[in-house]
């Protein structure tokens, strides 16, 4: 296991952003080359910089407060009577917790939640709350491999689904120019008679 990979399964896999990269896995990456402290994880917390620290024989330091704050666990609610069915949190939802089609009531998956925060913001009708759960759990290891594992199965189908949409535009951009040969060369053909 390389550095980054090992800083990697040290962060929680909330996939927040928080820490002002694109998820877990860039933030450990830029950990790994020296271009960022380990202070950045609010999800994290005193904890996880303490366990960063250890990692990396670096002393530990306290959490950068312009990243946030430490808070307990907290999962996404959305209020059914208000929900449109806009989708725009189900798209903004890094590890697929969020169901839902269109024009209809989403949810939240609890046990899938990561409390990323990222679904509030989009929601055009503010339906959405962060909340803590009554049975409110602390964030494991086990939580954080499970999160990590949605969060590469989602990024994987949606590179998959933007290669075989470009993969479409490809051929009907290519299906366009041969009809308008095919049409240049009848016109042509036509004048010549």
């Amino acid at each position: 296991m390389n550095t980054a990979e090992a800083i990697d399964a040290l962060l929680p896999q909330t996939q927040c952003t928080k820490c002002g990269f694109a998820g877990c896995r860039p933030y450990a990456e830029a950990i790994a080359a020296g271009e960022a402290p380990i202070n950045r994880c609010p999800p994290g917390g005193v904890e996880g910089i303490g366990r960063l620290a250890r990692l990396l024989g670096r002393p530990a330091l306290p959490l950068d407060p312009a990243c946030g704050t430490e808070q307990p666990r907290r999962i996404a609610w959305i209020d059914p009577a208000a929900c449109i069915g806009c989708t725009k949190c189900i798209q903004a939802c890094p590890v697929d917790a969020i169901i839902g089609a269109q024009k209809r009531m989403h949810t939240v998956i609890d046990a899938l939640c990561t409390g990323c925060d990222l679904c509030v913001a989009p929601c055009p009708v503010d339906c959405i709350e962060m909340r803590v759960p009554d049975t409110a759990q602390p964030w494991r290891d086990e939580d954080a491999r499970a999160a990590r594992s949605r969060h590469e199965a989602r990024r994987e189908r949606l590179a998959r689904r933007r290669a075989e949409h470009e993969e479409r535009l490809s051929r009907a951009v290519i299906e366009a120019a041969l009809r308008r040969a095919r049409e240049r060369a009848a016109a042509r053909n036509g004048e010549r008679r």
